[in-house]
This record gives structure tokens, sequence and C-alpha cells, in this order.
């Protein structure tokens, strides 16, 4: 696999000559007095990547970086929806610029499948004046009139990353373009309920490849007799297991007739009783009645899937799923440690770009985390990050040469190699322990 310092070339070309390209064909930069199209897109990528809430003074700071003094007024009347339509296609063309895939991360259990791809979306709100562009759900006159999802695809024995694809807010899950993306042979999908598609499932099986999920409420389950059981719960209390599990063959769907493997566990009382709070919380919110079937299948955790016994057991399915939640800790590195939604502006077309500018900049980052320890299975993303955001400005110094940018990545890639360790721990094993143990983990 390449080394991070293979990055030097797209990362230049990227906030060079791609992205001067970019604001003059969308107007971004009209007139360049100070700034050039490709150093205020430099500053506003590599300013936020530095410091996620950074102020106008500490991004003029990064543009003094970039040999350009301007003051935080002047920089200020630079948002403008031509910047943040650059901006926005800034995003597509870093999407594009490069496939980064680390070394295969060491874990058994994920070697048993050729890549295991993991599929969600995330929402960002957006000004209303973003409404026509990415309409969201509605609601208030000032929230909820404007948002962009985010969707990702993302492999976790290499990390390579597919997106963010952006769509509106309002548009469902299962019509994103990368609910149709071809699987390698042998590879394993592992998707939220929003994308849970039987014909999609179908075809990834026709494809030679694996999916597994939780199945999805409204889906019909018909046993092996090809008895339909509409009271799922109940059925599955009828059923011979060992320590609560059940494990059976199944068709889904009326008309798909899918066939599946079933695998059901009993939960906690705790755990049902909270999920039918939940359940009769939102029903309320509804107006409409809980029935008892949803009721008593709030008991039970159910897995489908391709994926035969002997290449996954029952407790080794359950870990494996929790992995889907990876991408989870992404959108929350994003969010929480990146800022993406965060905005110290009142100013519609300065937010629009902020969140465009530091997407940019956070798969920037994910290149740099994949080609420098994800072999490492037990890397923490938060300190990784940290530590990029730390040493940044020795990229944005060397961003014009091409052999000092190799190096400063190079010396990026040897501190995040010999740090940024997750604490193993013994009460609540952390992902990678359990992948490396399954017997530490139990479904619920």
């Amino acid at each position: 696999m390449p080394s991070i310092t293979t990055l030097a070339t797209p990362l230049q070309t990227l906030l060079t000559t791609t992205a001067e390209a970019l604001a003059r064909q969308t107007g971004g930069v009209q007139r360049r007095r100070k700034f050039s199209g490709a150093t205020l897109l430099q500053t506003l990528v590599l300013g936020w990547l530095a410091q996620p809430q950074a102020t106008l003074t500490q991004l003029v700071q990064m543009a003094a970086v970039r040999g350009v003094v301007v003051t935080p007024q002047a920089l200020e009347q630079r948002f403008t929806e031509a910047l943040a339509t650059c901006l926005e296609q800034l995003i597509a063309a870093t999407v594009q610029a490069a496939v980064v895939a680390g070394e295969p991360v060491a874990i058994p259990l994920l070697e048993r499948f050729t890549g295991v791809y993991v599929l969600d979306s995330t929402t960002i709100s957006l000004p209303a004046e973003a409404a026509q562009q990415w309409p969201g759900h509605g609601g208030h006159a000032d929230h909820g009139q404007a948002a962009v999802k985010l969707t990702v695809q993302h492999e976790l024995r290499r990390g390579q990353l597919d997106g963010p694809h952006l769509s509106a807010g309002r548009s469902q899950d299962r019509a994103s373009a990368l609910q149709h993306a071809v699987l390698p042979a042998g590879s394993l999908r592992l998707a939220d309920l929003g994308f849970f598609t039987l014909g999609v499932l179908r075809q990834i099986d026709a494809d030679g490849s694996f999916w597994l999920s939780r199945l999805r409420a409204d889906v019909v389950v018909c046993d092996s007799d090809d008895q339909r059981q509409d009271d799922l719960g109940r059925w599955l209390a009828g059923q011979t297991g060992v320590d609560g599990m059940v494990e059976t063959t199944v068709t889904l769907g009326v008309r798909e007739r899918l066939p599946a493997r079933l695998v059901a566990w009993r939960v906690p009382q705790a755990v049902a009783d909270e999920r039918r709070r939940r359940l009769r919380r939102t029903a309320h919110k509804q107006g409409r009645r809980v029935r008892q079937a949803a009721l008593a299948r709030c008991a039970w955790t159910i897995l489908v899937t391709n994926v035969p016994a002997e290449r996954l057991s029952p407790t080794e399915l359950g870990i494996v799923l929790r992995a889907r939640w990876q991408i989870e800790l992404i959108f929350k590195l994003w969010k929480q440690h990146g800022a993406l939604d965060v905005s110290r502006s009142q100013q519609p077309w300065r937010i629009v770009g902020e969140v465009y500018a530091k997407l940019v900049a956070l798969i920037i980052q994910h290149w740099f985390i994949v080609a420098s320890g994800w072999a490492a299975p037990d890397k923490s993303l938060v300190k990784m990050a940290q530590a990029i955001r730390d040493r940044i400005i020795l990229v944005a110094v060397d961003l014009d040469r091409r052999a000092a940018l190799r190096r400063a990545l190079d010396r990026l890639a040897q501190h995040l190699a010999a740090t940024c360790r997750l604490n193993r721990r013994q009460q609540h094993p952390n992902a990678y322990q359990l992948w490396l143990d399954p017997a530490l983990g139990a479904v619920s």
C-alpha cells in the first residue's frame, strides 16, 4: 500500500491547480487583489482543519502562512454564494482526487471477507437561504427548511472512504447512489435500516457478496415451513434455543421471497422495557397506537443475513454487526471534534461555505489517518485527529514545495504511528478488543 508521502501530489494538486480552476469557473474569486482562488480555499480548508472553530482572526493567520496578508473584515466579505458553490465543487473534487486505502487491519474476524463495507448517512442543518438546493424536512421558518445529507461508505479493513456524497436533507437513504454500489466478491455490507431493501440484498447475494443487518419491522417473515409469522416476538418465544438464542432459516418479503439466516437473542428485561418506552413515546408523538406484536418484538434482537454459519457463528455475527457503529464514530469525529455543524457566524453563505470547507478538511484528515496507522487496530481516531490539527501548519508551510511537503507528511506519519493508542478497557471493551476476542461481547 502507498505511504502517506504519496498523498503529496493529490493534496498539492487539489489545493492549488484544482482550487484555482474551480474558483475561476464559479466566480468564487472574481478579481485577484490579495487572494488568488487557491490561496483563499487553502486558507479556509487548512485554517478550519487546524482549528475547527477558528475565528476570522485565526483564519487570517493561516492566510499569512500561505503568503497573504489580509484583515478579518476583508476575509468576511469573501463569503458569498459563489464561494459556497466553489467549495461545494471542491468537495466532489476531493472525493475523486485520491482513493486512499491503508494496510489491512490485523483482525482475523474481518479477514474472513475481502472487504467490510459500512454504509450510513448523517444530516447537517443549513440556513434557509440554501433550501432551494438542499430542501430539509420543513418545520419552523428559521429551522429545518434546509439541510444537506452526507452519505458515506467506509471500508473497515483498509479504511477507504467513499464519500461524503451530498443530497437533500429530505431525501431517503435508499435513494442514494451508494445504495447500489457494486462490492467486490466475498465482501460484507453492513448498513443502517434506512438502506434495507430486499431487492438490493438479493443483488448483493447474486454478486457473490454478503450482507448482515437488523431486521426492519415491516418486513414479512416466513418460517422454514413457509408460514407467515406476523407476531415475530411471540413466534421466537416458542422456538427452542440455547441461552436465549434462536437460529433458523426464513424467507423475507411477500414478493422477493429472499432466503435468509435469522439469528435472534432475547435481551435483558431492562433493555426490553427501555425499547418499549421509546416505542410508546414515538407512537404518542405520531398519534397512533402500539401493536402488541411490536411490544413483544422488543424482547429480541433480530439479525438477518446471507452469511453462512461456517463463516460467522451467531456470537460473531453480533460482534461484526457492532462494527457498523464505526461509521458513527467518524460522524462523531466530524461533528463533535471537527465542529462540522458549528459556526461562529450568522451570515448564511459563510455558514454554508464553512460546512463545505470543513468537509474538505475532514476528508483530507481521513486520508492522513488511513495512510498513517490504519493497520494498527488500537488507534484512537480522536487522538490522531488532534495530532493532525496540531501539525497541519507544517503541511501548510510546505504546500508549494513537493519534496518538502513529502518530508512534512512523513514526519506526521511517524508521529501518528508511534502515538495515539486506545487504552484497553476491561469492563466495556473497545470495538477492536471484541473483534480480536468475540467471547468478550454479548449481544443486547
